[in-house]
């Protein structure tokens, strides 16, 4: 599933916390399994064949129908459990949060998931996720979104880039520089808000290629022509990569608002209330 959604074996294996070869062999064994190949692949592209278009809304369906039957149980369970889908780059925000969270609900357990938005969204609606973290001002039906934090953007550069000397970086001074951005389909909210940042300094960002994973697009940062991409600050506070500066940016100083999505016909459980209020201490802190 994740490697269909990301069509990278190198994404796909960061969003599992598992290295890149094991991606490789569980898809395999798979396709052993079936006895027709799911992918194509080449040294620069990652495909579905027909088979594999074929069997991925199965696979989502069957997926789908196994988490609505562990939800539909959840009540019952004697240990109190927060099922929690998480975004991309929360960095120590994460941290703090699950600190305060298991502060005010000590007996609760807790399992993250990660996975594109729109599966989290859906995961939520359907009860197999009892919140989720989401980036970005949003509507969505069946939905509640509560504000939780809003988190500074800031630039990532070439620490031999003649920018890197400064401690703030004027937007309008990227003009020139290849910028390397998440793509929409992959981050909207983020490269929406860069793009109308670029747009509000007076210019359109000179797109390289995209953002992939950030051990790798940090890891090249720099190399070759110099190019720029942009971290959340708690992020950026747990990467330090010799050779990458990060620096805070103005004019306009970009910012992303943070939301708790919950569902809207059904009672939020007291280990949701108890997140959102470690949230908001967090953040009065």
């Amino acid at each position: 599933m994740t490697v269909a959604e990301e069509l990278h074996f190198g994404r796909a294996a960061e969003r599992l916390h598992i290295v890149q070869p094991a991606v490789s062999q569980q898809i395999r064994r798979l396709e052993r399994s079936l006895g027709v190949p799911l992918l194509t692949r080449t040294t620069r592209s990652v495909a579905l064949t027909e088979a594999g278009q074929r069997f991925l809304p199965e696979a989502r369906a069957v997926l789908t129908a196994a988490r609505r039957a562990e939800s539909s149980v959840a009540d019952f369970r004697d240990v109190r459990l927060l099922r929690l889908g998480t975004s991309e780059g929360l960095g120590d925000r994460l941290d703090v949060l699950l600190a305060e969270f298991t502060r005010r609900a000590p007996e609760a357990q807790l399992e993250l998931v990660h996975a594109p938005t729109a599966e989290r969204l859906q995961r939520v609606r359907d009860g197999s996720l009892d919140a989720t973290i989401v980036r970005g001002s949003r509507s969505s039906p069946g939905l509640d979104f509560t504000p939780l934090w809003t988190d500074e953007v800031v630039v990532a550069l070439p620490a031999s880039h003649p920018l890197a000397g400064s401690e703030v970086v004027p937007f309008a001074s990227l003009a020139a520089i290849p910028a390397r951005l998440s793509s929409p389909a992959r981050n909207q909210p983020l490269y929406d808000l860069v793009v109308s940042c670029c747009r509000e300094a007076g210019f359109e960002p000179l797109l390289g290629p995209d953002f992939t994973t950030a051990q790798d697009t940090l890891g090249t940062l720099g190399f070759g022509r110099p190019h720029w991409t942009v971290f959340y600050r708690a992020h950026a506070n747990l990467l330090p990569v010799p050779g990458v500066v990060f620096r805070p940016l103005r004019d306009p100083s970009p910012r992303m608002p943070t939301y708790l999505a919950t569902p809207s016909d059904r009672r939020v459980t007291p280990e949701v209330v108890a997140l959102i209020e470690g949230a908001r201490a967090t953040e009065a802190g």
